[in-house]
């Protein structure tokens, strides 16, 4: 069998690991591959050596990650970020499913028509699978008219901003529009997905003020989003709709989670990388890389979001990969009221939540449930995310002991910028597979457009 120099095949028979992350945990096992998909997982012992067998010894075998919350922005934002670039850069971070957000592209998913325009921008050019969002958007019911369409068309469900979004085209929704927008999806069967964050309470927080983070943090108050947390509970409770609460960032909306599981309300949460690595101490002034919406708080706080995840109450950890252009970030003025807020990290998530989940005790197969099997299973992605007999064969291989300092320059994004530069971190990802073949920038992009 054809081996790369590093010793990675390119459509592998069997991958055989002392580390094999199944759904039963971590253990040695054989994972079988043929058409694409994974047709059993045995016991190492019963394969015997030879050139079928590629021998990854202690490197870690883990589901491609599946990333729910990636915003690519083309077309129409392209010089931000685009389809070939986002994807190459997912692969090499061990992601092999991505679902584009229906905004920060022209025009939005809001239409069928703008679900082929994003179709049509992809095909081609993608190196990982990708699925996408439909839009909620107005102040009006008459605004609703495209749900059902979009979503025969395949969306795998529709997003929503309680909050003005930043970008005029895709306005947020007053809660009672919001109300009967979940009602529609839910007799669709659709999942809602929403930015959760009052409006009301932004509204009487103070102004940011030019380079201060602390200004920015305090512009964000964590009661925008608790409030907006137990609107949407509420919501779910009243209309018995599945609703889920994207990038937490305050631990304090957590008790309303905790509250709406124990009851039944269908209502569940996902976090960010950036959430769970980084605090608000340690941002400088000016350093308007670490901005994003809602902001990055205090220790404590990210603290008491990994206590969530040890006691699951987090459908996932997907980055909100939100890339911009140096200038839309400001990085000559450092001014956080003119930066464009998101983070670029479709490349390093994996990396950067198993760094921080490592020195936590936690182990493999619970970064595998959070990043791999728990998003895969919220979009109904069941085929993904798991390393099992039928699931497709999207793999990654890293050496999870292995660590490598954040170097810009070896980003695979459109633009090197990230406030992970300089910083060390675990996970190395030595190859990425999906459906069997390996994936690199040297092969052809060979990722299909998702539907539901």
């Amino acid at each position: 069998m054809t081996t790369t120099p590093l010793g990675f095949p390119e459509r592998p028979e069997i991958l055989r690991s002392t580390r094999v992350v199944t759904p039963d945990g971590v253990r040695p096992a054989a994972v079988h591959i043929a058409g694409g998909r994974i047709t059993a997982v045995t016991p190492p012992a019963a394969v015997a050596a030879g050139p079928r067998v590629i021998e990854l010894g202690d490197l870690a075998l883990l589901p491609g990650v599946v990333d729910t919350h990636v915003h690519v922005n083309e077309p129409g934002r392209t010089e931000w970020e685009g389809f070939a670039t986002a994807t190459r850069a997912a692969a090499a971070g061990g992601v092999t499913t991505i679902v584009d957000m229906p905004l920060n592209a022209i025009p939005p998913t809001t239409s069928v028509a703008a679900l082929a325009a994003k179709r049509a921008a992809a095909a081609g050019q993608i190196a990982v699978d990708v699925g996408f969002w439909g839009g909620i958007i107005g102040a009006d019911i008459g605004d609703l008219a495209q749900l059902a369409a979009l979503h025969d068309d395949g969306v795998f469900g529709f997003k929503a901003f309680l909050a003005p979004s930043g970008v005029a085209e895709f306005p947020h929704v007053p809660m009672e529009v919001l109300a009967v927008a979940v009602d529609r999806a839910a007799r669709l069967g659709a999942l809602t997905v929403v930015h959760a964050e009052s409006p009301s309470v932004l509204a009487g927080a103070p102004p940011v003020a030019g380079r201060t983070f602390a200004s920015w943090l305090a512009s964000r108050p964590p009661a925008a989003e608790t409030e907006a947390v137990a609107g949407l509970a509420a919501l779910s409770a009243a209309t018995g709709a599945r609703l889920h609460v994207l990038h937490l960032s305050a631990a304090g909306a957590l008790d309303d989670v905790l509250t709406a599981r124990d009851v039944g309300i269908a209502l569940t949460v996902e976090t960010c990388p950036h959430y769970l690595t980084f605090t608000a101490d340690e941002v400088p002034d000016g350093a308007t890389l670490y901005k994003c919406a809602p902001p990055i708080r205090g220790e404590r706080n990210r603290d008491t979001l990994w206590q969530g995840l040890a006691e699951g109450l987090f459908a996932g950890v997907v980055t909100d990969h939100s890339p911009a252009t140096p200038a839309r970030k400001a990085l000559d003025s450092g001014d956080f009221a003119q930066a464009w807020g998101g983070i670029a990290s479709v490349q390093l998530g994996l990396a950067a939540v198993w760094t921080q989940a490592r020195c936590r005790g936690h182990d493999l197969a619970e970064l595998a449930r959070w990043m791999c099997t728990g998003p895969a299973d919220l979009v109904g992605l069941g085929r993904k995310g798991r390393i099992a007999p039928g699931a497709d064969a999207d793999l990654a291989v890293i050496d999870p002991d292995g660590s490598f300092v954040v170097d810009p320059a070896k980003l695979a994004h459109r633009h090197p910028l990230t406030p992970y530069a300089g910083r060390t971190l675990y996970g190395v990802v030595r190859a990425t597979y999906l459906r069997g073949e390996r994936v690199d920038g040297d092969r052809p992009p060979r990722g299909q457009l998702l539907s539901r």
